[in-house]
């Protein structure tokens, strides 16, 4: 395994000694920030029990060709897309199943063509590899459906899962997988991978992306702002410190745009939270230092309490965000209940 891979120094060595010993745990969940490398370390992985690294590495699905596939089924119909699970095989022994459709679950059909074909015998050397990415976006009948297999796996099959929090799994799920954790990068190695790459605003991505270098790489800064404005003035609405009147527009252009999906917008707002919070314990550190003149007197306008409940309304909004609640309403309902 590459030296090159960033951060989580323990959990690589932990994965080498396995593959030195040739004890390797059937079922591997690696959990961690959204971009902080989980699914890029499965492959690593894979790659060394099955060799031919470079057809492994195109299943990753932060590459253009592979982003446009998920992005082109999103516009079929819910049962054209059962009838063709989404995954990526480059290598004939290395199977990635990704979130699907509009919503980016991981479906019960996945889950089922995984069980199939898991029985196939490796084409080459002992192993098949299969990596869920994002397993916590799995729906209650796809995770029932993938305990069945992890219940007798066959001997030639090892599963590796990522989620961003593995307490989202059933815990029948997690109690018969080996669990690791990655943390964040640290920001030296941060910057020299953003420098490497040339990207641009470096400090900022770093701030932003609070050590999970896949989102500092993909990060859209003029999205990000726009989202972030956006998001600002609901707070400061949500607070009473503006106007509901003044949310009107700007949730309504909001909801007039249909590319633009509620969960980025969420990611939005626990940033903004964080900051609130940072300000308020005295942390200089900021995710959008920028706004700081902006986020001081609303952070003196809050208290402790109310940037709690805020949070567990912004947790809401994650669940019915994975049911397909229109953004215009749940944030309109969000605000609201925050001012009363």
């Amino acid at each position: 395994m590459p030296e090159r891979f960033l951060g989580s120094p323990q959990v690589l060595e932990a994965l080498r000694r396995m593959v030195r010993r040739q004890r390797i745990s059937q079922t591997l969940l690696l959990d961690g920030a959204e971009g902080v490398g989980k699914a890029t370390l499965a492959r690593i992985f894979a790659a060394e029990l099955l060799g031919d690294p470079a057809k492994i590495e195109l299943d990753d699905l932060s590459l253009p060709h592979n982003q446009e596939i998920v992005a082109d089924r999103e516009k079929w119909t819910s049962e054209k897309r059962a009838e063709d699970p989404l995954l990526f095989s480059s290598h004939p022994d290395f199977v990635t199943f990704a979130p699907d459709g509009p919503l980016r679950q991981i479906s019960i059909q996945q889950m089922r063509l995984l069980k199939e074909r898991s029985q196939l015998k490796p084409l080459k050397g002992a192993w098949r590899v299969f990596l869920i990415d994002r397993l916590d976006r799995a729906n209650e009948q796809a995770a029932n459906s993938l305990l069945k297999t992890l219940e007798e796996p066959p001997p030639h099959l090892i599963l590796i899962a990522t989620a961003v929090n593995s307490y989202d799994l059933l815990p029948t799920i997690r109690s018969r997988a080996l669990q690791f954790h990655l943390g964040p990068v640290p920001d030296q190695a941060m910057r020299a991978l953003l420098q490497e790459r040339g990207s641009d605003q470096v400090e900022r991505r770093i701030a932003i992306a609070r050590g999970a270098p896949g989102l500092a790489l993909s990060l859209d800064l003029e999205a990000w702002d726009r989202r972030r404005d956006a998001m600002l003035r609901l707070l400061e609405v949500a607070a009473s410190r503006q106007a509901f009147s003044e949310w009107v527009p700007v949730g309504e252009s909001l909801a007039a745009r249909k590319t633009e999906k509620l969960e980025s917008l969420i990611d939005v707002l626990y940033a903004l939270l964080q900051d609130l919070l940072a300000i308020r314990s005295g942390v200089e550190a900021l995710r959008n230092p920028d706004l700081r003149r902006r986020l001081e007197p609303l952070a003196a306008a809050v208290s402790f309490e109310w940037i709690r409940r805020a949070s567990a309304r912004v947790d809401e909004l994650v669940e019915l965000a994975r049911r397909n609640i229109q953004k215009g309403p749940a944030l309109d309902a969000f605000a609201v209940a925050l001012r009363r």
